[in-house]
């Protein structure tokens, strides 16, 4: 039997990103990718959030339409859009610049009722929205967050509010990830993924919500606690070009797949496998446009 047809919209920020190097562009950003790897991997997805009417605007916008997804909840806002410039180092993607554009907005409460319809919202630490996320936890069924490498008072102050926590750790031990996840799974989050980069991801989940994926992480020999149920998943080794968008893309994977819910242990291998193939081309996911001449690119 096919996997029920999964609802998942992300809200905040977009980008497009800057490879002044190679002169040409990507559309980007968290939510923008995780709204596309979703739809990739099976579900239906939409992106709240705003573009600007520049280029890099109707970059981004395309993209979106051609991938899919849903853009009814798309501003398009008058002004140039957001970017970030990126160099790359042996395949390794580093920030060096980048502007806000027009990417900052305000949920209103018509966009709340309709994310209340997903069956998960998510969002994230570059989307501006920490003064909502108390409404946006009480209008979604299910929230997911996305911290990134952000210090830890910012997530114990905000992971109350997340059903569903991602945090990055790409210098951490299997073990600093795990002890990292349960102290997250104290504040509130029925779900917890840390990844390691090139090192695989640690899921943490309550067993409550997961009898399935307790059994199946007994029968593959998986770590597990006295409450919740834990998962290890391995990074594949991919002939690395990009690591740009690797972590958003194993977002969108779990949480497809934590909507459908499949088991922990498999999801983990899943998720991991698919953000490593997420690292073979330049970008995030494609849609490549020639990079206009600014005097903007640090």
């Amino acid at each position: 039997m096919e996997p029920r047809l999964i609802r998942l919209v992300a809200v905040g920020d977009n980008v497009v990103d800057r490879y002044p190097d190679l002169g040409v562009m990507y559309p980007g950003g968290n939510a923008v990718n995780v709204a596309v790897h979703a739809r990739r991997t099976g579900a239906e997805s939409g992106y709240l959030g705003a573009v600007g009417t520049d280029e890099a605007g109707r970059v981004v916008r395309d993209a979106l339409a051609a991938e899919g997804v849903d853009l009814s909840l798309l501003r398009t806002v008058d002004g140039p859009n957001a970017f970030a410039t990126v160099r790359l180092v042996a395949g390794e993607r580093k920030f060096t610049g980048g502007r806000e554009g027009v990417s900052r907005f305000r949920l209103s409460p018509a966009d709340l009722v309709r994310l209340a319809a997903a069956d998960i919202v998510h969002t994230g630490e570059c989307s501006f929205l920490e003064g909502q996320l108390d409404q946006l936890a009480a209008h979604t069924r299910r929230l997911s967050f996305d911290f990134s490498e952000r210090p830890w008072d910012y997530v114990e102050e905000h992971a109350r509010h997340a059903g569903i926590a991602i945090l990055s750790s790409p210098s951490g031990s299997r073990e600093e990830a795990l002890a990292l996840a349960r102290r997250v799974r104290a504040l509130g989050p029925a779900t917890v993924a840390v990844t390691l980069g090139a090192h695989g991801a640690v899921l943490v989940s309550e067993a409550a919500e997961a009898a399935e994926a307790a059994r199946a992480a007994r029968a593959a020999g998986v770590l597990e606690g006295d409450e919740d149920v834990v998962a290890w998943g391995a990074a594949e080794a991919v002939a690395v070009v990009d690591t740009l968008g690797a972590g958003d893309a194993f977002i969108a994977r779990l949480l497809v797949g934590l909507a459908r819910g499949e088991d922990l242990a498999a999801l983990a291998v899943a998720a991991t496998a698919y953000a490593s193939h997420a690292c073979t081309s330049y970008g995030a996911f494609g849609h490549e446009a020639p990079l206009p001449s600014t005097k903007e690119t640090p």
